[in-house]
């Protein structure tokens, strides 16, 4: 409950061929036997995660994956595994050993650079033997830093902080606002958190107590209140909020409680646009008018929750698409880093807010469905498209609703600055 969620963590994977130290690295930079270190390969096998501070950079996941050389049917199961962890690290570092740098390595590296991933790229046991300088010049060349260790002794391990601290990407050291941007200092938001079967026992939900905070940390108040209260809420006040968030699934009613000049919003909007690419999952939603009944649609959720029976994603947004096509559409689910190859077959992605992801897989995914020429949307986008009250959502947006607005093929506005 101290500890920062894990999408809020630099994500910082351990690549590299059976054997060559990956897990022996990890336990010699957190300083914890964190994986089991054998000399017979293919030790690890699912990946295994870490989270620890890494100052000054903060908040970090360490991520050790299986060897991308495994063989065997089992082998490349553990492989796929690992290539999924590719879609949601921040860096990447490729641990090769004793000089050692052929075709496994320079696969990872052009994944890498096709990503935008920064890469380090680790020589582990360097007593044994040492790049040769071309190598290290063409690495250099190439952007990539280099260095040089013996994990099993820690030798190298600060160089090798030091060169993840360095790759650390700018959006994560200065992490943008979730809505403190849209709120100047002083003025007042008020959360509409409605508390059902779906609200956890005794404490808010991951996107409401990060919103919560992000407004303080920006200097600005907030008012949360149940959807039941909103209305004498906003009545007592002696002037109105300058913005409304809202569950999404409470939409219809804030929208009909909230007088029509104060701006309003969901969480889930939120965090399309702080996990992901608003304009982009704007776009996504244009696609839900053309569907049809009998189309594929896929729900992905990043989460493992247990669904109930008015589940969100399971239920509501079925439902709700449903009745707006008018005719019955086939949905298939998946849950956590589960995404599938064939996404092709959809035509429509229809994503949670990945308040649990970080935002490098949230971007991923996103990318994947362009190349598959698939629209992809989000929880809050959809619910407010399939409920009509897709503008009223996007106002605090401007750019995002001069999106639509132009896919509608109507006028922009005068201003697009968001």
């Amino acid at each position: 409950m101290t500890g920062a969620p894990k999408g809020m963590r630099l994500h910082i994977g351990l690549f590299g061929r059976r054997n060559v130290g990956k897990s022996s690295l990890l336990n010699a930079l957190t300083r914890q036997d964190v994986s089991i270190v054998s000399e017979t390969a293919g030790t690890t096998t699912d990946p295994v995660e870490k989270p620890m501070e890494l100052l000054p950079i903060g908040p970090v996941l360490f991520i050790d994956t299986a060897g991308i050389d495994d063989v065997g049917a089992l082998g490349q199961m553990r492989v796929e595994r690992a290539r999924q962890v590719l879609d949601r690290v921040d860096v990447g570092v490729i641990v090769t050993q004793a000089g050692e740098w052929g075709q496994f390595e320079e696969a990872l590296l052009s994944e890498f650079v096709g990503r935008s991933v920064p890469a380090i790229a680790v020589f582990n046991k360097a007593d044994l033997a040492t790049p040769s300088a071309a190598t290290l010049t063409t690495l250099s060349e190439r952007k990539v830093r280099c260095v040089q260790t013996v994990a099993s002794r820690g030798e190298g391990v600060l160089d090798l902080r030091e060169a993840l601290i360095q790759s650390a990407p700018d959006d994560f050291i200065n992490t943008p606002a979730i809505v403190g941007d849209l709120v100047p200092p002083g003025e007042l938001v008020v959360l509409v958190v409605p508390i059902d079967k779906e609200a956890p026992k005794g404490r808010l939900i991951l996107p409401q107590v990060q919103t919560i905070r992000d407004l303080l940390d920006n200097d600005a108040y907030c008012l949360v209140v149940k959807e039941r209260e909103l209305r004498d809420a906003l009545e007592r006040l002696k002037r109105p909020p300058v913005l409304v968030v809202t569950d999404s699934q409470a939409f219809l009613k804030v929208a009909a409680d909230t007088p029509p000049a104060v701006p309003l919003t969901s969480f889930s909007i939120l965090f399309a646009r702080f996990k992901g690419d608003l304009t982009e999952l704007v776009r996504g939603a244009l696609a839900i008018d053309s569907l049809r009944p009998g189309d594929r649609v896929l729900i992905a959720e990043a989460c493992s929750h247990h669904p109930i029976g008015e589940d969100i994603g399971r239920v509501k947004i079925p439902r709700w698409l449903t009745q707006y096509v008018g005719g019955k559409l086939e949905f298939t689910t998946t849950q956590g880093h589960d995404f599938p190859p064939d996404l092709p077959l959809y035509r429509l992605v229809v994503h949670c807010g990945a308040c649990v992801q970080n935002r490098r897989e949230m971007l991923s995914r996103i990318v994947r469905c362009r190349w598959a020429g698939v629209p992809v949307t989000n929880y809050g986008l959809t619910i407010a498209y399939s409920l009509g009250i897709f503008e009223r959502a996007l106002s605090p947006f401007p750019a995002a609703l001069d999106v639509y607005r132009q896919g509608r093929g109507r006028p922009a506005s005068p201003s697009s600055a968001q």
